[in-house]
């Protein structure tokens, strides 16, 4: 019998900085418990990690050490990372929903993976205005699961192109936590790198980049 191999996460950031969790399913203190002190969660080690976690301005003072911000991860994996300020909370979560296959994966495993965190969350979905006929069952179903997973969801159209766009609408609606694909990190990173500690910078915003 051949032994389970373990994952190999490969990421830019210092490993110093990042906390690894290991959880199909989240505790329901895992907002308020376990990423404040540090603390990894093990479910089930032996499965891999399900999600890192990382303190936003520690991973914004590295980038700001370099001349010109450069991607999160190199060769990004499907292990999900999980970038926190102030606090972590889901108390306004916003889906950024493209139509692409990795969004749609996207929004169902953090689904998965918060069920327990969310029950109580305000929950919004940007979709662009045009939809493929193929895609516009797929986007329906994602609607209605996370209606069902939330307390309150609105869905909106918007033709937003840039990772920018999203990081001002929910810096302007005091969102707690941004929802994207790992395609956008690159732009992510050069956006929170130009407006870190400014005017516009809203200390209760988290993002959770995944495929």
């Amino acid at each position: 019998m051949q032994g389970k191999v373990q994952q190999v996460v490969k990421t830019n950031i210092p490993e110093e900085i990042i906390t690894k969790h290991f959880c199909g399913r989240l505790p329901v203190d895992f907002t308020e418990e376990n990423v404040r002190s540090g603390h990894s969660v093990k479910c089930s080690p032996e499965n891999g990690p399900t999600l890192m976690t990382a303190h936003l301005p520690e991973v914004l003072d590295w980038l700001h050490d370099m001349e010109i911000p450069r991607g999160l991860q190199e060769n990004p994996c499907a292990v999900p990372i999980l970038l926190y300020d102030e606090e972590l909370s889901t108390e306004h979560l916003l889906f950024h929903y493209d139509g692409t296959p990795a969004s749609a994966r996207l929004i169902k495993n953090f689904i998965e993976l918060f069920q327990d965190n969310i029950k109580q969350s305000k929950a919004t979905i940007i979709s662009p205005s045009f939809i493929p006929k193929s895609k516009q069952r797929e986007e329906q179903e994602l609607i209605q699961m996370v209606s069902n997973s939330t307390f309150e969801t609105s869905f909106i159209k918007f033709n937003f192109s840039r990772i920018g766009d999203f990081w001002s609408y929910a810096v302007k609606h005091q969102c707690t936590l941004l929802v994207t694909t790992k395609e956008y990190q690159a732009d992510l990173a050069k956006v929170l790198f130009h407006f870190y500690k400014g005017g516009m910078w809203y200390n209760r915003l988290s993002f959770y980049l995944s495929y």
